[in-house]
C-alpha cells in the first residue's frame, strides 16, 4: 500500500490538534504505546499547541483490527505489530500529512512512548530496507532526513528485537530521550545503550533520567500495577517536551 492511502486510514482513527488560524502549522506526531491510544497523550498533544505546533496523536491499532484488549495480550507481549512494522505508520502520517493545507509537511516533530519510541527508532534503523519490511510502498529513508526536524523518545523499548543499538540511524536530527530508572517494564538499560550509540554515531542526544519513574509514570489510567503515576515529572516533561519543540523549529 502506498502511504497516502495508509495515512488515511490511520488518520481516522486519529485526533488532530491545531492552534487558532489558518496554518500552515508544523506538526508533532505523538506515538502510542503497546496498549493503544490513551488520554494523556492528548495533554501532551496540548503542550504543542501551546508552543505553535499542530499535533496528530496517532492510533496505529484500530485501523489494524486490533481492541485495546488484543493489543495488551498480543502487542504487549511481542506477538503481532512490531517496531518494524508499525513504523511504516510514520511514512504513511508523513505522506498524508502533505494533502493538509493546515500542515507544513517539511517541518515535523516525532515524539513516541515505548512501543512508539520503537516504532520511531525502527524507522530510522531500517535504513533502505524500509519500503519492504513495513509494506508501505514509497517509504524512503531519505523523507525522514529531510523533513523531520527533532525526536522524543519517552521509555522507549529498544531491547531484542529493536534495531538501533545495533545497526544505529545514519543520519538524523537532534533526538531528546526520557528514561525511567525504576522501570520494569523497558527497563532504562537498552534504552541507553540505543541512545549512547546514536551519540557516539554524531547524533545530537539529550538523555533526561529519572530515577524514581516507573514506566507509564505520566499515564494517570495506566493499569500496569507497576506503573506508579508522577504528576510531578509529568509536568517536568511536558516543559521538556515544550522546549524540544522550540529548539525544532
Amino acid at each position: 500500500m502506498d502511504g497516502a492511502a495508509w495515512g488515511e486510514q490511520l488518520a481516522r482513527h486519529s485526533r488532530v490538534f491545531k492552534p487558532e488560524g489558518p496554518g500552515p502549522f508544523p506538526v508533532a506526531l505523538i506515538l502510542h504505546g503497546c496498549g493503544g491510544k490513551t488520554p494523556f497523550l492528548e495533554v501532551y498533544a496540548q503542550v504543542a499547541v501551546a508552543a505553535g505546533w499542530a499535533a496528530v496523536v496517532v492510533d496505529s491499532f484500530l485501523p489494524r483490527g486490533v481492541s485495546s484488549l488484543d493489543a495488551k495480550l498480543t502487542v504487549c507481549t511481542g506477538l503481532r505489530v512490531r517496531g518494524p512494522q508499525r513504523a511504516g505508520d510514520v511514512f504513511a502520517m508523513l505522506a498524508w500529512l502533505e494533502g493538509q493545507a493546515w500542515a507544513d509537511a517539511s517541518r515535523i516533530f516525532l515524539a513516541g512512548w515505548s512501543h512508539g519510541g520503537w516504532t520511531i527508532m525502527d524507522a530510522y534503523a531500517l535504513g533502505g530496507r524500509v519500503a519492504a519490511i513495513t509494506r508501505v510502498s514509497d517509504a524512503r529513508p531519505e523523507r525522514l532526513r529531510a523533513v523531520v526536524k527533532g525526536a522524543l523518545l519517552v521509555y522507549p523499548y529498544a531491547g531484542y528485537p529493536a534495531l538501533t543499538t545495533r545497526h544505529g540511524w545514519g543520519e538524523a536530527p537532534p533526538v531528546w530521550s526520557v528514561l525511567a530508572g525504576k522501570d520494569q517494564v523497558v527497563g532504562w538499560r537498552a534504552p541507553k545503550l540505543a541512545l549512547d550509540r546514536l551519540a557516539r554515531d554524531g547524533l545530537s542526544v539529550d538523555q533526561m533520567f529519572l530515577p524514581d519513574a516507573t514506566h507509564a509514570f505520566d499515564d494517570n489510567k495506566a493499569n500496569d500495577p507497576r506503573a506508579r503515576y508522577r504528576p510531578d515529572l509529568f509536568e517536568q516533561v511536558q516543559a521538556y517536551f515544550a522546549d524540544a519543540l522550540r529548539a525544532s523549529v
